[in-house]
């Protein structure tokens, strides 16, 4: 055999091999095209139905979020007229400012708001803002408070007013 009817036989192989293939590809089960599509079309609905679900879930946890912290923005104004009342205390005793500002406290208790103490404590940038550094001493160690400038405030458990201290800082 010579080597050009060696290359025709392989051609001719190759060209059977395509027409094999041809017929296979053509030779498709309706019904299993039918088939085919119908799982698809399921696995599709599946996709969308948990879709739908979680879009169902998430929107279900926002409102509930919503609905908790709903709130927190009248809590923050009526802060901002207690530290008013506070102030005004700090210069006169005043016992009818005083009932009022005691009053004011438990409506804001009973709604969810807490003071955040911050004497002495360790320094949490999540609740606390730095006015102020100063050296380390025996008594206030590196990253401790020593004063509190402005008290911060907790509504459930998020920040509504970070407290405004001086701290105990290496800087």
């Amino acid at each position: 055999m010579s080597e050009d009817e060696t290359v025709e036989e392989q051609e001719e192989i190759v060209v059977e091999d395509e027409v094999i293939e041809e017929e296979i590809v053509e030779e498709v089960d309706p019904l299993q095209q039918a088939l085919d599509r119908a799982e698809t079309a399921e696995k599709e609905i599946s996709y969308r139905d948990a879709e739908i679900q979680n879009v169902r879930k998430r929107l279900m946890s926002e409102k509930a979020t919503a609905i908790q912290y709903g709130g927190m923005g009248m809590s923050r104004r009526m802060l901002e007229v207690l530290a008013d009342i506070d102030r005004a205390l700090s210069v006169e005793e005043n016992e009818g400012l005083t009932l009022i500002r005691q009053k004011m406290w438990s409506q804001l208790s009973a709604d969810g708001v807490t003071l955040i103490e911050t004497k002495s404590m360790s320094f949490d940038p999540t609740k606390m803002e730095a006015i102020t550094a100063i050296p380390p001493t025996e008594e206030f160690p590196a990253n401790t408070v020593i004063e509190e400038i402005e008290s911060g405030y907790l509504y459930k458990d998020r920040v509504l007013m970070p407290a405004k201290v001086v701290v105990a800082s290496e800087q």
